[in-house]
């Protein structure tokens, strides 16, 4: 895995441009983009630094499988690993001591899965998928969610882990929800794939924000919020404050920009302005990213902190998305 930096990233033929967005700086970005509209291959881009996620994309693509198989078996990995905090098991839970996950996924021909407030289910990314292809809905919620989880065969499982559970335990002492940005530099996982057909495919899980009062709902299983897909366009997805992706629908916005001709970095910061020029902004993160037909990849976010993985022609790298603001 190799980290780009600003330096170097400005050096080298990069299919992308990749912003970020400060309070009180502008949001001006470095930006580099290519006139080809040529495919690059199989591509792989996650939020955050997801590298064993992205490597496992990889490789389902690499043995020939779909972009939709990609990215279930990719978000599969941060939803099983106990080390991760905000997503799937281990991932804190809500105000009640709670773990509830939230998941979507979508092919490319806008079929599309959901689940939201989930329990005791260690990978709702799969159970999204059998929502898409063996029911003819959408979203399946709650206890509903579960009962069909358990109907296709997953098991229940304890998704609190002792230290999560003990962090909880210390919280409720002062019972104060306030949220931290890019907490533990990591948050929702949102995924998007390029198959050796040229097909996208995406998908978005998480465990939520931590505390959260019960019940609450995020971006990330809201087809047009957390994550969205037009296999004529590309590709969008969220992390950060689901409530402000909500009210603007983020991930639809971003395509549809980029269907009307924005890069995906022009998208992606166009997508974040709009929440800056209509929300309170100043205490929360929200960072997208985007991948077009071409291969072509971008992202924009409010705070410092955002980082992405991008994996194309045999290589892994981390974007570290800061290194690209203009100071």
């Amino acid at each position: 895995m190799s980290k780009i930096t600003r330096r170097n990233f400005l050096g080298k033929s990069v299919q992308a441009s990749v912003g970020v967005g400060l309070i009180g700086v502008g949001q001006t970005a470095c930006s580099q983009t290519i006139s080809s509209t040529e495919s690059k291959g199989i591509t792989v881009l996650s939020t955050w630094n997801n590298h064993k996620a992205n490597k496992a994309a990889w490789s389902v693509l690499q043995n020939g499988k779909s972009a939709l198989d990609a990215v279930e078996a990719g978000v599969r990995v941060p939803e099983a690993d106990i080390e991760d905090r905000s997503v799937g098991y281990g991932g804190r839970p809500d105000r009640d001591g709670n773990v509830t996950l939230d998941a979507c996924i979508m092919d490319e021909k806008g079929n599309c899965g959901s689940v939201c407030f989930l329990q005791h289910i260690k990978h709702p990314i799969s159970v999204a998928r059998k929502v898409m292809e063996e029911t003819p809905h959408v979203i399946l919620a709650g206890e509903g969610a579960y009962q069909f989880a358990l109907s296709q065969g997953f098991k229940k499982e304890n998704l609190l882990t002792e230290k999560s559970r003990q962090e909880w335990e210390e919280w409720k002492v002062k019972s104060k929800y306030q949220p931290i940005i890019n907490i533990e530099q990591h948050d929702t996982i949102g995924m998007l794939a390029i198959d050796q057909n040229g097909n996208m495919s995406g998908a978005c899980t998480t465990s939520g924000l931590a505390y959260k009062l019960q019940g609450r709902v995020g971006d990330s299983p809201i087809i047009g919020a957390g994550m969205f897909v037009d296999n004529e366009i590309g590709g969008a997805v969220a992390t950060g404050m689901g409530e402000a992706v909500l009210r603007s629908l983020g991930s639809f916005l971003v395509v549809e920009l980029m269907r009307q001709g924005r890069s995906p970095m022009e998208a992606c910061k166009e997508a974040v302005m709009r929440i800056v020029k209509k929300q309170k902004y100043q205490d929360i993160q929200v960072g997208y990213l985007a991948l077009n037909k071409a291969g072509e990849y971008g992202g924009f976010a409010i705070q410092k902190g955002f980082n992405c993985m991008f994996s194309q022609q045999n290589e892994h790298q981390l974007i570290d998305v800061d290194s690209h603001l203009k100071k």
